[in-house]
């Protein structure tokens, strides 16, 4: 293939079972941007813990943040912002809380809990970034006044609690969100039109490349459709098997350069 684009999961992907990256995939990833090809990271993260991975790989293409809810230039500037309608944001929280399912609330560079419970201890030794407690009320109160609201939702409990969630959204449908399992535990909610396919659509607008000259590689569930739309999909090698089967390609895990492997196949050769 022509690649004029990479686009690029973090977690389970980039990032390896310990949350690093390997110097192999470093160095693989900074000379696919040394060619002049974008490498742009598309994650459910917030900025602050993208942006000292792109420092890393030495990138100045954009990031794109909350799964695409938040697109940034290289330079840090807005390209996209969608963010979440508050009273859906209160109906997502309350049903969370009922459920007992962890809420956290992120916007820009803030993420907001109503405590710091071992989900948000959890997710921020991950990111290397913690959580601010805060009274959640009156944070959506002040949204509300504003006619703003989050950018992304995440949810996290066990498995079978998300599982159920899951399902009870589906009963009930709620046409004006996204919502996407990035693990087992963890269930993003995001604005609707919201998803890594969307981002890349933009992306290649804003490069003015096509979808064929584009690969991309993920893990997840929240991967599955720019893999599905990227000229080249990857799934990387630990993804689950229902990522598997819609890509153009399955490469080694995250533990074994996985993406390093898949940039020299179809970029390099």
């Amino acid at each position: 293939m022509v690649c004029n684009m990479i686009c690029l999961d973090i977690d389970g992907t980039i990032l390896n079972s310990r949350h690093e990256i390997t110097s192999h995939t470093r160095t693989v990833i900074r000379a696919a941007s040394k060619k002049g090809i974008p490498v742009v990271l598309i994650s459910a993260r917030m900025p602050k813990a993208m942006v000292f991975l792109k420092d890393e790989l030495g990138l100045k293409d954009p990031i794109a943040c909350y799964g695409g809810g938040l697109i940034l230039s290289g330079d840090g500037t807005v390209i996209e912002s969608k963010t979440l309608e508050t009273p859906l944001v209160r109906e997502v929280s309350r049903l969370a809380d009922s459920m007992g399912i962890h809420v956290s609330y992120y916007r820009n560079d803030e993420w907001c809990v109503d405590e710091m419970d071992e989900w948000a201890r959890q997710e921020g030794l991950i990111t290397h970034y913690m959580a601010t407690v805060c009274d959640t009320e009156a944070m959506m109160d002040r949204w509300k006044a504003d006619g703003t609201g989050p950018h992304k939702l995440l949810l996290m409990a066990e498995a079978d609690r998300i599982l159920a969630f899951m399902k009870r959204f589906e009963r009930e449908g709620q046409p004006q969100m996204e919502v996407y399992r990035s693990k087992d535990t963890y269930l993003e909610v995001m604005p609707a039109g919201v998803g890594k396919k969307e981002t890349v659509e933009r992306l290649c607008r804003l490069y003015g490349i096509s979808k064929e000259q584009v690969l991309a590689a993920g893990d997840n569930d929240n991967d599955i459709s720019m893999i599905q739309y990227a000229g080249m999909g990857v799934a990387m090698g630990n993804a689950w098997e229902e990522v598997k089967k819609y890509a153009d390609f399955v490469t080694l895990s995250n533990d074994k350069d996985g993406v390093a492997y898949a940039i020299e196949k179809y970029v390099f050769d």
